[in-house]
């Protein structure tokens, strides 16, 4: 698959003066509040049975920055107020859709700050970013270089909970193109003590990034909850203790799924993985601290645009599909495999298997069979007595 003028957003962190960081502060909470107002006015004319778009709600923007309860958004860019209208439209559109929940209104507390800006927002020349409404360029770090001859044609600015500032740059990088192919192709199932077996046999270790944290994330807990609520200053420096903890754990976890990612797509084209229902998984409380570290859901995102990026391919199988019942040499499905056993002797051929190994060897047959024959894999419904398990069906819309 040819990817032409791929479109990849670069970050990097920067270190505001006192006046840029007051006036991304106030853009900030403008961006909240005209976001807020919107959603608003939309949802009382979704009460009436009415439909409210992007058009009407920059038609409100403009009436409330003439009125003087909100003349204070004329203090800021008008480049990520209007910005947030669309992104509230593109939020509408993915409810109509049924692809998402009916959106839901910012908090000061708890959502991210964040202002976008197109190219009319800002100037970037010779590496130097200017935003509008302010006098100095930003103190960027340059962690990496911007692909050659890059012209932005949006910069976001975020602040996280820790307290730490990022810019995002989104430019076309003319690096991204397909790689060769390769006859390579590999089946992933993903675990906990072992992050990913591969159908090659080789096991990647599970870091546990927030295992390693626990202690310290624990005691920047307890001091937050012996703070007296409210906004004090002292409650406000052990919330953001607490963020940087966990900030330090989700780098570390996203810095190591990438290389992760990145190693596969290169080595594979075809990567066949289980399509898992993360969330429900979750209902199992004994298993779900570690079920969220293991960040299964961001790993499988990871690996398909960056597959779609260098012309490879990832193929779900269905997540009924027996992949650890059934014998990889025979096709015979056994009726009971407690999570305990992690080996197990076939009945039928009398093959001793890895169960995770044997698990990645039974994806990677059902993804590639149902890619010949384009169709999904569900396990057989018939009694097991050497009869195959894997059955063609119907596809069907992913989730």
């Amino acid at each position: 698959m040819a990817v032409d003028h791929v479109k990849r957003a670069f970050k990097y962190r920067f270190y505001p003066t006192d006046a840029q960081a007051a006036e991304l502060s106030r853009t900030f909470g403008c961006v909240r509040k005209v976001y807020n107002l919107a959603l608003a006015a939309r949802t009382e004319a979704w009460a009436r049975q009415e439909r409210v778009n992007y058009n009407q709600t920059s038609a409100m923007l403009t009436a409330w920055t003439k009125t003087e309860e909100l003349a204070f958004l004329n203090d800021v860019s008008s480049v990520p107020l209007q910005q947030t209208l669309r992104h509230l439209q593109s939020a509408f559109t993915h409810f109509f859709a049924k692809r998402a929940k009916y959106p839901r209104f910012k908090s000061r507390k708890t959502s991210r700050k964040s202002a976008e800006y197109t190219t009319s927002g800002f100037r970037f020349r010779d590496g130097r970013l200017t935003l509008a409404k302010m006098a100095d360029p930003l103190d960027i770090v340059w962690s990496r270089p911007l692909p050659e001859g890059a012209k932005p044609s949006t910069v976001t600015v975020s602040q996280d909970a820790a307290g730490r500032w990022f810019v995002s740059l989104l430019c076309n990088d003319p690096s991204v193109r397909p790689l060769p192919t390769t006859d390579a192709v590999v089946g992933v199932d993903v675990g906990l003590d072992h992050l990913l077996t591969l159908s090659t046999g080789e096991k990647i270790t599970n870091p546990r990034h927030e295992r390693r944290d626990r202690a310290r994330l624990a005691r920047a807990q307890r001091e937050l909850s012996r703070k007296a609520r409210g906004e004090g200053t002292n409650r406000a420096k052990a919330r953001r203790k607490v963020s940087r903890v966990h900030a330090r754990i989700a780098d570390r976890r996203r810095d190591h799924l990438h290389k992760l990612t990145t190693r596969l797509v290169r080595e594979n084209q075809t990567l066949v993985i289980e399509d898992l229902t993360v969330r429900n998984m979750f209902k199992n409380h004994p298993l779900a601290r570690a079920i969220s570290d293991a960040s299964w859901s961001e790993f499988r995102s990871l690996l398909e645009y960056e597959a779609a990026w260098y012309g490879r391919e990832v193929i779900a199988v269905d997540r009924f599909f027996p992949s650890s019942k059934l014998c990889s040499a025979c096709g015979t499905l056994q009726e009971n495999m407690p999570l305990g056993v992690r080996t197990w002797t076939c009945d039928s051929c009398g093959t001793a298997h890895d169960r995770d190994v044997n698990a990645a060897k039974n994806l990677l047959a059902a993804g590639l069979a149902a890619s010949v024959c384009g169709a999904g894999v569900r396990p057989q419904r018939s009694s097991p007595g050497g009869q195959s398990a894997v059955k063609q069906k119907t596809p069907r819309r992913e989730p």
